[in-house]
């Protein structure tokens, strides 16, 4: 049976290096480190952040969407030593047609490990066994090569390209439109 938002609790998630969890009150200053780079967030669809209370504020906000809309926030951790160093979210999950969207982020001083592909890898995992989703969709900007050939590397198919979507600090850019089948999905 799939998880309902009312009726469930973010399971913790793990790998041989990471710890998908719940977000903490003590990730604040991980979280501000990492939506504070403009090297994570060149390709973001807001400027990246400039007050430490705005992660404060997110958090929040993450712990109010799990109490009220189906939303799946885990933070992404080192499995050594648990401190946050990314994240990756199913979000805007629709049971009727079992589709859903993922998103993550990850501090560019652990880029280039294949870490965010082994955090998205146990999202899929979980969004296909566990909430019975068909569709899994991501939203890149197409400049983002590395993220793009992540989730190649993972089974999805570019679908589109959707021109001027976003306005991020008087830039206008396009969204790759990617999508994964669950019968496509390799684990």
């Amino acid at each position: 049976m799939a998880d309902t938002p009312t009726a469930r609790r973010l399971p913790v998630l793990e790998s041989a290096r990471l710890r998908l969890r719940a977000f903490r009150d003590d990730d604040a200053d991980d979280l501000f480190a990492i939506y504070s780079d403009p090297r994570v967030m060149r390709y973001w669809s807001f400027d990246a952040w400039t007050e430490r209370r705005q992660a404060e504020e997110k958090l929040a906000l993450i712990a109010k969407q799990m109490r009220e809309t189906d939303v799946h926030p885990w933070a992404m951790a080192d499995r050594q030593d648990d401190r946050l160093i990314g994240g990756v979210t199913l979000f805007a999950i629709d049971q009727v047609n079992r589709r859903g969207e993922i998103g993550y982020n990850l501090h560019p001083d652990r880029q280039g490990r294949g870490l965010a592909r082994e955090a998205v890898r146990l999202a899929l995992a979980y969004a296909f066994e566990r909430l019975g989703l068909e569709r899994i969709e991501a939203d890149i900007d197409p400049r983002n090569e590395a993220s793009c050939r992540l989730v190649e590397k993972l089974g999805f198919v570019r679908e589109g390209l959707l021109r001027g979507r976003w306005r991020v600090a008087g830039e206008v850019c396009d969204t790759a439109l990617y999508g994964l089948l669950r019968e496509e999905y390799a684990t």
